[in-house]
């Protein structure tokens, strides 16, 4: 069965490289499924999660926005952060989580909600990256 190469890259180095089947993601236009062989295009990312099928077999990386170009044999995904479930402190995401609707519950301006909300998105995120559920 022929692969894309797909690259997921923060500013912290490469977080994934490998051969994949298959790559579905949520870009701002809507959710996204890339085979091999798929046109040219770049596109944002949002807060959601990249998966990934291989050999039957699936896994899934957490994104906190940033862009995907898709070649027509290869994925590059440019995150502001990925992580793998295995990476993922789930205690560290549930505070997070709580901050984050606390700080909702409490808003003093419109930017703290903003802020907060996108938080809030990264942390379920991240949850739900870890705890497999789709």
């Amino acid at each position: 069965m022929k692969t894309l190469t797909v690259s997921v890259v923060t500013p912290d180095g490469p977080v994934l490289e490998d051969a994949y089947e298959m790559v579905s993601c949520k870009a701002e236009s809507g959710e996204l499924g890339i085979l091999p062989g798929h046109i040219p295009m770049v596109a944002p990312l949002t807060i959601s999660s990249i998966r990934l099928k291989q050999e039957g077999s699936s896994e899934r990386i957490a994104v906190s926005g940033g862009f995907l170009e898709v070649r027509p044999d290869q994925v590059t995904i440019l995150a502001q952060s990925a992580e793998k479930p295995s990476d993922i402190d789930i205690d560290r995401a549930r505070r997070a989580k709580e901050r984050a609707e606390q700080r909702m519950a409490n808003k003093q301006s419109d930017i703290d909600f903003r802020r907060a909300e996108l938080a809030l998105k990264r942390a379920i995120n991240r949850l739900d990256v870890k705890n497999n559920n789709f």
